[in-house]
């Protein structure tokens, strides 16, 4: 077993998060180790160009349940990767850098767009966002605050 490293803070199995470059709108997040990439829920994607580079238009849809509030987005995309789901499906998805707020810290994720209609939470965060950040303490929920 690791010692934690000072700059690591403890999360629960599910946290509230925000993305700061899109909108002050809290997310309820599920932590997954499983997950490489971390995943938002994203509707209405549509691709286009800006300066010459490749962006892509979103909307985010942040509370469960509910589709009324609606943020619209815009980033630069970064890649299209296939993704693998929990249930198998290869599908393409846009990959995009965001900022990330859990507690009182920030900093840069990697994020695909994803359709999660039929999944319990809006987002996911892949082991790849927590790596050298984070522990995760299973059996706890919301350690960063509501």
């Amino acid at each position: 077993m690791s010692t934690p490293r000072k700059s690591q803070f403890t999360i629960g199995w599910r946290e509230w998060i925000i993305l700061p470059d899109f909108a002050e709108t809290r997310i309820k997040a599920k932590i997954d180790t499983g997950a490489r990439t971390s995943a938002i829920h994203a509707w209405d994607i549509k691709p286009f160009e800006k300066e010459g580079k490749k962006w892509v238009r979103f909307e985010l849809h942040p509370l469960q349940k509910n589709n009324s509030q609606r943020i619209s987005c815009e980033a630069p995309v970064m890649d299209e990767r296939l993704i693998r789901s929990s249930n198998g499906q290869i599908t393409k998805r846009f990959l995009i850098r965001t900022r990330l707020k859990l507690g009182n810290r920030i900093w840069p994720i990697d994020l695909t767009l994803s359709r999660r209609d039929e999944m319990g939470f809006r987002m996911l965060l892949g082991r790849t966002a927590l790596s050298g950040r984070t522990l995760i303490d299973p059996l706890a929920s919301y350690l960063c605050g509501r």
